[in-house]
Parts: C-alpha cells; structure tokens; sequence
C-alpha cells in the first residue's frame, strides 16, 4: 500500500517530550562515524567528567580533534558543544533526585522499577507525529499484514500479531526464519510487514526486509537505532529509545521493554480507529476467554 509521505496537518495537543542526551546518543550510535561514536560513547560513560569539561579538554582526552567533537554534538541535533554540556547538565539533576532505595534484593529491584519509570518518557522521545501516522496508515490500511521478528523480538511479534487480529486487524506471525521469508515474498503491493529488531541488524530480520521489499509491500521497521542496517529496508522507521543508555548494554542486556510498550500502545491506536468491527473482534476475544476460564 502506498506510505504516505506528507506531514499530517492536524497536531496533537499533548506536550512535547524532549529526548534527553543519553536518548539521542543511544539511538544515533550505529549511524555515526567511528571518531563521533567515540567521542558519545565516552559521554554515555561518564557524563559528569563531560558537563565539567571544555570541548578542547574532550578532544585532547579521547585523541581526536575539537571539530569532531563539535561534530558529533550536531549528529544528534544540538548546535554544539555547550548545548549538549546544557542538557547533559539538565539530565545529570533529575538523575540526582532518584530515592535510595538501599542494597537489599527488594531495594535493587524497586531501584530498577523506579529508573525504568523515570525512563519511559523518553521511549518515544525521538518519534515525530507524522512518522507514527505513517506507520499505523500501514497498520490499519494494508490489506495483509504480517509482523515477523528473530531471536529476542520474536515473542514481541508474536505478541503483536496476536493483538491486532485481536482487534479486528488480522496480522500473521511465522516463527520460523526461512517460512518468514517464504511468507514476505508471498506479499503483493498494497500488503504490510512489520519487522521488530532492538539492534536493527539482525541477519535473519534483515532479510526478511529484503523478501517484503522486493515483494513490493510497506515495510515498517520497529527498532532502538536509527540508522541501523534495518531502517535502510524500511518505509517507515520507528525508533524507540532504548531503556540503556548505550548499544554495548543493549547488545549485553537485550531489553525489550521499550519496544514492548510501543507493541501494546500501537494495538490500542489500532483498536481506536476501528470502531465497531474493532469492538465486535474484543467481544469474540472475551468470549473466547470466558469459555476457557475455570470455575
């Protein structure tokens, strides 16, 4: 089906949610050049050395010249190195206001929860309206739709899928990786794929992005980088930031949360604009569930 490609002339009335330093950084890494990635990784990794520091001191420090530094600030769309010194600042101080919550087991687990908490605002920081109204255009206008992922993602894509024809929406998921590709070539202009990849270089993924392609259906890439190998096969590229705050912890931790959330969320955008046909597939679904609950 065709992507629109044109800003949506309606804009929503919430407020704005400005992704944070470590946001952009996460998300950007993949994309950039090898000396820039440099400079924001040593950002990520001590980001109080950094907002007491010149861009000067920051260039001598890492072994690179002041211009990538100030380069590698504008890669993430401040104007320079003071903008970032500003927000990193900004960022530094709500960090600082986080409760302790002591070193027990229930301590450490209420002090992930809460840290999750405080970073979830920044899941769709760097999401734009018209990127999502492209992306749920695929949703709800494909004529078929499959959602398909490998290794970690695949219980998320199963999960989608399962949401979505629950909703009146029917999507497929195929487990395996070559009926994946089997599935993807089988779709026809006017069909949809959505591919979920935290990395966005998934092998197995991207190839499945390939067969879609060359199918000549929409593809809409669910990822935590932009400019990942994924988003290069894509219509449309949805970037969640990620709940770590760097790739090497994403690759290590492999958390799915953050792209969790937006599964669950797009469902329920989905469900909203199908009406009545969307409210009649949530009937069937809890009656399906009432005949399967035990007394």
């Amino acid at each position: 089906m065709p992507v629109p490609s044109s800003r949506s002339s309606s804009r929503s009335s919430s407020p704005d949610v400005v992704a944070h330093p470590t946001a952009r950084i996460a998300t950007a890494l993949p994309g950039l050049l090898a000396s820039e990635r440099r400079v924001l990784e040593e950002v990520l990794a001590q980001p109080e050395v950094f907002v007491e520091s010149t861009a000067q001191e920051v260039a001598d420090r890492i072994g690179v010249g002041r211009s990538t530094v100030v380069r590698a600030c504008q890669r993430i769309g401040y104007k320079g190195y003071p903008q970032l010194r500003v927000a990193l600042a900004a960022e530094l101080a709500h960090r600082d206001e986080q409760v302790d919550y002591g070193s027990s087991a229930l301590g450490r687990l209420r002090a992930d929860i809460a840290a999750l908490a405080a970073a979830l605002p920044q899941v769709t920081a760097v999401l734009d309206e018209d990127t999502v109204e492209r992306a749920l255009a695929v949703l709800t206008g494909s004529r078929r739709l499959l959602v398909l992922a490998n290794g970690l993602s695949a219980p998320l894509a199963t999960d989608m899928a399962m949401r979505l024809t629950a909703v009146g929406r029917p999507a497929d998921f195929v487990a395996d990786s070559i009926g994946q590709q089997i599935a993807a070539r089988g779709l026809r202009p006017g069909d949809g794929c959505v591919v979920l990849s935290g990395s966005g270089a998934n092998e197995a993924s991207l190839k499945v992005a390939r067969a879609a392609r060359q199918a000549g259906a929409a593809v809409v890439a669910v990822t935590s980088f932009r400019g990942a190998p994924l988003a290069e096969l894509a219509d449309v590229e949805l970037v969640v930031a990620p709940a770590a705050a760097t790739f090497r912890h994403e690759l290590e931790r492999t958390s799915r949360i953050a792209l969790a959330v937006l599964v669950e969320s797009l469902a329920g955008l989905v469900a909203s604009r199908g009406g009545a046909a969307a409210q009649a597939a949530h009937d069937q679904v809890l009656d399906v569930l009432s005949d399967n609950l035990a007394d």
